[in-house]
């Protein structure tokens, strides 16, 4: 089990960083996942015998790092699906892509998943939307510092929309160039009501500066 880096908990939520390269949910291979640990946590600190409920409301890619809500209750489980699935909360993301991207624009595509795994534009997909501002550019790298407003959380949405423009993100071994450099998207905020409360609440956290991160004054 990992150090968690929890932004926040009460009785319904728990909000966490997740790390790069870990998965949200434990797969078909059985790896270790964010999930797994907050579930560790929970059992430890509550002294709770048996199986701890979690509920599992949203993903982040396995090599993406950043904010993550799950609820520890099925009524706070409910609500914050219901929230996501009305695109009421706001999912911010940090990527460096490729090239000179234009100040700020919206990107509306189709998208498909093959059973390979893989996500590409197609007339057949499901549409996918979202917004970015270019935040700074490197000339010297020729690469662009953006931050994305997702409204859709199609596979792949992010890295598949940017690459098939001709601005794949850094580090992206699948859609980009294979350098075996850490994948450059980093979800920093997170903006939700709570599920019982009802307050909204927001979280930011930065990525580490390595890396490419380092061109840029985040």
């Amino acid at each position: 089990m990992s150090k968690l880096n929890i932004l926040y908990e009460d009785n319904h939520i728990i909000v966490v960083v997740k790390p790069e390269n870990i998965l949200s949910q434990k797969d078909s291979r059985q790896d270790n996942s964010i999930m797994d640990d907050i579930k560790l946590y929970l059992k430890d600190k509550y002294h709770k015998p048996g199986n701890v409920y979690l509920g599992l409301v949203h993903r982040l890619d396995r090599p993406v790092g950043g904010i993550m809500v799950f609820a520890k209750t099925s009524k706070a489980a409910s609500r914050l699906s219901k929230e996501f699935n009305e695109h009421k909360i706001v999912k911010k993301y940090l990527a460096i892509v490729h090239g000179k991207v234009n100040s700020s624009g919206e990107l509306v595509d189709y998208i498909e998943k093959d059973n390979e795994g893989n996500s590409y534009i197609s007339s057949n997909g499901k549409k996918a939307i979202l917004d970015y501002q270019l935040l700074e550019y490197n000339k010297n790298f020729n690469c662009s510092l953006v931050s994305i407003n997702l409204h859709t959380g199609r596979h792949h949405q992010i890295r598949v929309q940017f690459a098939s423009r001709g601005h794949y993100l850094l580090g992206d071994q699948r859609y980009g160039v294979r350098d075996n450099k850490q994948i450059c998207l980093f979800s920093y905020y997170l903006e939700f009501e709570h599920p019982v409360s009802h307050k909204i609440l927001k979280f930011k956290v930065l990525p580490e500066k390595k890396s490419y991160w380092t061109l840029f004054t985040l």
